[in-house]
């Protein structure tokens, strides 16, 4: 997915969690998120799947600055350096995540989608997403259009479509 570019298809996001559970079954992982502007959204796409309670240990929803703190272990250090929407958050969320469920990757996310609370720096549709399997960690950051619903939405898939990637990649 591009940056800017609309949301899967139902259709198109129910193939991909599919293909993620069946790899997950097969390898004998589970996942977790971690997940501020999108709500728990990404967890519930993957509870959406029959069955995901073999391969999905649980949802984080940090959407304040003191849940991310409490539940994930993010410091008030990190935020106050970088702000809430940065790769150094997603990534302390994605490794607290993974150190506080049973889970071996968690995908993480923190962004503005709108319609305020953009800045020049980070406008609306700006979110970074963060990978863990608790020893490689990753981060990056897109840019998406539309309005509120148009952002979670996109956000949702790359989330998906990453965390796949990183646990291909990380298996071991």
């Amino acid at each position: 997915m591009k940056q800017g570019t609309t949301a899967f298809s139902l259709s198109e996001r129910q193939t991909l969690l599919s293909e993620l559970a069946a790899f997950c079954l097969n390898k004998g992982v589970s996942l977790s998120t971690a997940e501020s502007c999108t709500g728990g959204l990404i967890a519930g796409a993957m509870t959406d799947i029959a069955g995901s309670s073999a391969w999905f240990d649980r949802g984080f929803v940090t959407y304040s600055n003191e849940a991310k703190m409490d539940m994930l272990g993010v410091t008030q250090n990190q935020l106050d350096q970088h702000g809430a929407v940065s790769a150094a958050v997603v990534e302390a969320m994605a490794q607290g995540a993974v150190a506080r469920s049973l889970a071996q990757f968690s995908v993480s996310v923190s962004g503005v989608a709108g319609p305020g609370g953009g800045t020049e720096d980070k406008p609306v549709g700006t979110v970074w997403f963060g990978l863990s399997n608790g020893d490689t960690t990753a981060s990056e950051l897109r840019h998406f259009d539309g309005d509120r619903t148009d952002v979670r939405q996109q956000t949702i898939d790359y989330a998906l479509v990453s965390l796949v990637k990183f646990v291909q990649k990380n298996i071991n």
